[in-house]
């Protein structure tokens, strides 16, 4: 069967890291581009808008709208709510590879944020740069089953305190294929804050920052069925601070850790026991831990289970 279908479109129909585009296809597609784009265009392909947070006003709610950002768009975000995902049901796929992927910088001010306000939402293949000092949660999620695909979170300026929180509304987020590089030095306090919900699962990513509470962390209100979870190839995770602490969790927070998890933090204090701390949580091995030049991560040497 020809791959063509000129001038009706592709026989087997046109897929975008795995998303499918069809000349069927039942939702809206709306396109943006910073570089040539205006938001008095239509959103087309030839005529884009020029920012992410318009097409999404133009999306209607689960209705099934893809929004596709082209190779270099830069999005600023100035403001707490000044990028503000809040129609239900989209998907957002950035095109292009490496620094030319889609970017989404924060700065200005400190509380500079991206909100997810809407259920069922997915984004993919984007930059997201702290462009300011001590930034509160830049990507703030605050609805459930968001999707987090194949993104990079990354300090420019200084350090994010927390880089993506999280509220009780966040169950079932998924992040995954994530990598965080943060700033060397002293002042993040965590890559992701994790409060409350139901069901959230993080998987494939690679997390490098100095974080003086923890890598990921969970630490005010507990959360339920949470996993963390090395995939396939494995996770890492790198804590530059002497807390040495890569995950920790509510005392009564549920769920798993592991297996596939590869960590280097601070200094050869004792710190294998400290690395994953949950009380109510269950671990998986492998679960290794580094703490000097020169050595082979330690599995860690949480309480072991027993058979009765």
């Amino acid at each position: 069967m020809p791959f063509s279908n000129f001038p009706n479109g592709f026989a087997n129909g046109v897929a975008i890291r795995g998303m499918p585009i069809l000349n069927s296809y039942g939702g809206n597609i709306f396109w943006v581009d910073s570089g040539s784009g205006s938001n008095t265009n239509d959103g087309t392909h030839v005529r884009p808008y020029a920012t992410l947070d318009y097409a999404v006003g133009k999306c209607t709610a689960n209705n099934g709208d893809l929004i596709l950002v082209k190779a270099g768009h830069t999005e600023t975000v100035t403001a707490a709510g000044g990028l503000d995902l809040d129609v239900a049901g989209i998907t957002i796929i950035g095109l292009g590879n490496g620094s030319d992927r889609p970017t989404v910088n924060f700065t200005t001010a400190v509380t500079a944020d991206m909100d997810v306000d809407a259920d069922n939402i997915t984004i993919s293949n984007f930059l997201f740069t702290g462009g300011i000092d001590a930034l509160t949660g830049p990507i703030d999620v605050n609805a459930a089953d968001f999707t987090m695909m194949d993104c990079e979170t990354k300090d420019v300026t200084g350090q994010a305190t927390d880089f993506i929180v999280t509220d009780a509304n966040a169950s079932r987020l998924m992040i995954d294929g994530w990598t965080h590089r943060g700033a060397a030095a002293a002042g993040g306090a965590s890559a992701l804050q994790i409060v409350g919900g139901d069901g959230a699962t993080v998987r494939n990513f690679f997390i490098d920052g100095n974080f003086d509470t923890a890598a990921i962390e969970n630490v005010t209100t507990a959360a339920t069925n949470l996993t963390i979870n090395g995939g396939a190839n494995g996770s890492y995770i790198r804590n530059r601070n002497s807390a040495d602490v890569c995950f920790t969790a509510v005392a009564t927070t549920t769920g798993n850790v592991g297996p596939n998890i590869y960590a280097r933090v601070a200094d050869n204090a004792a710190n294998i026991t400290e690395a994953f701390v949950g009380a109510d949580m269950q671990f998986f091995q492998p679960i290794a831990i580094a703490n000097a030049d020169g050595e082979v991560g330690l599995n860690t040497n949480i309480t072991a289970s027993t058979d009765a």
